[in-house]
């Protein structure tokens, strides 16, 4: 009986999302989970301090373990990343956080990442995309009619059986009172964090994250922006990704799902202006870059990792700005004809199957493709906008012989769901709308993602 009304007691918790007014300024928000470890982050008010989270199996309540805290994350504000681990594979857990005065201020649930590898065929799932999240603030808004839409949209993803949230950029807006100090880039974050109708979503399944411009700085920002530093500070403070770059520079990373390797690219903080010329005397401008050499050779090595380990399917690519539409008058890599020439040779070359790019930035959803000859077709996969201003297909767009599917002038995220054994093993996007109604799917199999074989 003890243990019914315990239980009672978190799910009534957890189903409510309540945070405590008095402790919690946004959050909790699940990060980064795997098979033996999961992130959590929260802001807490000023004064709080000594908060801990205790955690255990969702079958065994007896055995309670405490994570491990990361304070000191953030200069201004008082976040706290926690790391819990010693976990179990594929296995639901509890977590309540513990206020100093012993207090139960929030609990929630996760489950870890399965040890399917060798066992048995990799288990079906599904994740959620979007980008452009714009929520209005009149004094500092432009005038006129608000930009920001119905952000409802984000209480019908919470509600997702979704494994977990890819934000694919500008998951923020920055306007010009914060783009000239560090404490305005951290002052944006903090103030559309801490949305009440965004705290179901961040309980309710982990959160990966890639910026583009308006998260990273200025509109269109590039490798000149004098606060990169400050906005990388930002970025990591308020995403619990695994890693965010190396050597200290940018905030790439990578992350795999079941059979499914996410690369989490950087658009903004090696990228060249786009104004640049893109080519010189009938040549690629060497100089112009939008990943930077180190990244780029960090993708190539991390991509061949991928096709050596075994059991891995699909492999998703994800940045800010869209990569292969040659019809698009905006900053697509394409206009990066030096590392776009090197990237597409190196796919070809080395025979990396499964390749999907997934990108944002474009205020309307589409599917691009690019053929290939000699070997299996491209795709851009677009999301955009979750709450931000919509766009419709026109100019150069209006027809665009390479786009097979595509919605405009309506906010919309995707679900990405993966599903079939072996080769057989498909991808799946649904386009949805603010509540969830079906705007657009497509779908394709590994079979389509494959180089053909060679005849001896």
């Amino acid at each position: 009986m003890r243990y019914f009304i315990f239980f009672l007691f978190i799910l009534i918790g957890s189903s409510a999302h309540a945070q405590h007014p008095d402790y919690i300024v946004s959050g909790p928000m699940l990060g980064h989970t795997e098979l033996r470890s999961c992130k959590v982050w929260v802001e807490y008010k000023e004064a709080v301090k000594g908060v801990q989270v205790h955690f255990f199996e969702e079958a065994n309540p007896s055995q309670r373990k405490t994570g491990k805290p990361l304070t000191g994350v953030n200069p201004y504000f008082n976040i706290v990343h926690y790391e819990l681990n010693d976990l179990k594979p594929g296995t639901a857990y509890r977590y309540e956080l513990v206020a100093a005065d012993k207090r139960v201020i929030f609990a929630g649930g996760f489950r870890t990442q399965e040890l399917w590898q060798w066992r048995k065929p990799a288990p079906d799932f599904s994740f959620l995309a979007g980008s452009c999240s714009y929520f209005n603030e009149a004094p500092y808004d432009r005038p006129g009619r608000p930009y920001g839409g119905d952000s409802t949209i984000f209480l019908t993803m919470a509600k997702e059986q979704a494994s977990f949230m890819l934000w694919l950029g500008d998951n923020w807006y920055t306007r010009e009172v914060d783009y000239y100090s560090a404490w305005g880039l951290h002052k944006r974050a903090a103030t559309d964090r801490k949305l009440p109708i965004l705290q179901p979503f961040w309980h309710a399944m982990p959160h990966y994250a890639i910026w583009d411009d308006h998260d990273y700085g200025w509109n269109d920002g590039d490798k000149s922006y004098p606060l990169k530093e400050a906005s990388r500070a930002a970025f990591n403070s308020y995403w619990a990704n695994p890693s965010s770059g190396m050597n200290g520079q940018g905030i790439y990373s990578k992350f795999s799902w079941n059979d499914v390797d996410v690369f989490l690219l950087d658009d903004r903080w090696y990228r060249s202006n786009d104004s640049m010329k893109d080519s010189v005397n009938g040549q690629p401008n060497p100089e112009k870059e939008m990943f930077g050499a180190e990244q780029l050779q960090w993708l190539k090595n991390a991509l061949l990792q991928s096709n050596a380990n075994g059991g891995i399917s699909f492999r998703i690519i994800a940045t800010g700005s869209q990569m292969l539409n040659p019809n698009s008058p905006y900053d697509c890599f394409r206009r990066f004809p030096k590392e776009y020439d090197e990237l597409m040779q190196f796919l070809k070359d080395n025979r990396i199957n499964g390749v999907v790019f997934m990108t944002g930035d474009r205020h309307h959803s589409e599917i691009i493709k690019v053929d290939r000859t000699g070997t299996y077709p491209l795709y851009d996969i677009t999301s955009s906008p979750l709450t931000s201003g919509t766009h419709s297909f026109g100019g150069p767009e209006k027809d665009n012989p390479y786009r097979v599917v595509g919605v405009d002038k309506l906010q919309n995220y995707s679900r990405i769901s993966f599903s079939g054994k072996g080769a057989e093993r498909t991808m799946k996007i649904e386009y949805l709308g603010v509540k969830g109604e079906p705007l657009a799917n497509w779908s394709v199999s590994l079979q389509q993602l494959s180089t053909p074989r060679t005849r001896n």
